[in-house]
């Protein structure tokens, strides 16, 4: 039986290749979504280990975060970036997950996660998460809740407004783009909780911080923050 089975992947390999996410090269057998190759030089950032990194930096002055970390650098030739691309514009979801569970294990190995209780994933707009259909932080979020244990609270935070991509702009107008439109939906329910506010991609972090202010509103919160990638200038 397991001879014919073997047969038969190797002909659905043949007549439908998997392809790595970030190279395009063909999988192997053992491989899921990314290629060996390209999981080893994905350039790691090691910030969970390095308090006042220069990612959380960004924030000082603008919210009070306890921690934040990201799993890579997004720039024009890393692969995190293409990683990044195909999930949200060519709807691979699993690679958020996928990336969530390998950056959990590495944070579970540290003590970033200490006295987190609760992973937030920023939400999208319905009517953008339902064009998309899933929401790539949450994606990325139920990876991280599998190689930790944390749950992850979907419905905490909500979206009012349909913002457009921050993609191309500048740092005042991206502040301005999102100032406001993030709600919280139960306050006692993250009384006295230290969360993990969990984004895709980082890049003048307004998004994040207009999440944590709402979430900093709540009595004795704590934000820490997590997301795959940072943009560095």
């Amino acid at each position: 039986m397991g001879v014919v089975a073997d047969i038969f992947d190797d002909l659905i390999s043949l007549l439908f290749p998997r392809i790595c996410n970030a190279c395009g090269d063909r999988l192997m057998k053992n491989e899921k979504l990314i290629c060996t190759g390209c999981f080893v030089n994905i350039h790691r950032t090691g910030y969970h280990l390095i308090p006042e990194n220069i990612v959380e930096k960004t924030f000082w002055g603008r919210c009070k975060l306890e921690r934040v970390a990201v799993f890579s650098i997004y720039n024009k030739d890393s692969g995190i970036r293409k990683l990044v691309h195909n999930m949200k514009y060519r709807g691979i979801k699993e690679i958020g997950s996928e990336l969530g569970r390998i950056y959990g294990n590495d944070l579970v190995e540290s003590d970033f996660l200490e006295g987190i209780e609760l992973i937030v994933p920023v939400p999208l707009h319905p009517s953008k998460e339902r064009i998309r259909g899933f929401n790539q932080s949450a994606e990325i979020a139920e990876g991280l809740s599998a190689s930790t244990g944390i749950p992850v609270a979907n419905d905490i935070l909500t979206r009012s407004s349909f913002s457009h991509t921050q993609t191309k702009r500048k740092r005042v107008d991206r502040w301005s783009n999102v100032e406001g439109i993030f709600g919280v939906t139960d306050y006692e329910r993250i009384e006295g909780k230290h969360l993990l506010l969990v984004d895709d991609v980082i890049t003048t972090g307004a998004t994040i911080e207009s999440c944590a202010t709402e979430l900093l509103k709540g009595k004795n919160v704590k934000v820490s923050v997590v997301a795959l990638a940072a943009t560095i200038n």
